[in-house]
């Protein structure tokens, strides 16, 4: 812990939310254009994901060097967006990159779904130093959470698979993450009851 450092909360939210805020626009003034590349012809959203996967490491590296740290989740989620942001530019096919946020939430729910099937909570492995909240609450929490990854996941293979890539880069960038923010804001003030008083400790 002695390399963990506190940084502006505005500056953390700009490096972990910029990335996608900025594949989102790239992808707007590009999604008209083909780039023929080494022979090879690349459409605007294959253009912007290549773009994307340097900005996250860029921004994560950032966030590192400011922080000392990264989290397990923000870990993951950047190796899968290198392998599948790898993907879809070696094979040229924008479909890599949409599967991405099904295996990333369908992950996250099995993981969880895991540590439930033993009676343990993996939720709380990861967060019980931001959130001091008694057993019983983070399985609560994690099995609520363990549902509502399966739910986007499935969400996002009935978005892309059947809907335009244009609200499929909305819903990723926008109604995914808002949808999640929400909810998890929802279960706090629900499973208040079983926060743990500091003062107590």
């Amino acid at each position: 812990m002695t390399g963990k450092k506190e940084i502006n909360p505005f500056l953390k939210q700009v490096l972990e939310l910029g990335p996608p805020l900025a594949f989102f626009f790239i992808y707007l003034r590009l999604r008209d254009d083909s780039f023929l590349i080494g022979g090879i012809e690349y459409s605007g959203f294959i253009v912007a994901t290549i773009l994307f996967v340097p900005l996250m490491l860029a921004a994560m590296g950032v966030l590192w060097f400011l922080t000392g740290k990264l989290s397990r989740i923000q870990i993951f989620t950047a190796i899968m967006v290198i392998f599948f942001g790898g993907l879809t530019a070696w094979f040229n096919d924008e479909r890599f990159f949409k599967m991405k946020t099904t295996l990333v939430y369908g992950f996250f729910s099995i993981m969880l779904g895991i540590g439930l099937l033993q009676g343990k909570s993996y939720l709380a492995y990861v967060l019980d130093e931001m959130l001091p909240m008694r057993h019983e609450g983070w399985m609560i929490l994690t099995r609520r959470l363990c549902g509502c990854f399966a739910v986007l996941a499935a969400a996002n293979e009935f978005v892309w698979r059947t809907m335009s890539t244009d609200l499929w880069v909305k819903i990723e960038t926008f109604a995914f993450p808002i949808a999640l923010m929400v909810f998890l804001m929802l279960q706090f003030n629900l499973l208040q009851g079983y926060m743990d008083d500091p003062d107590h400790q």
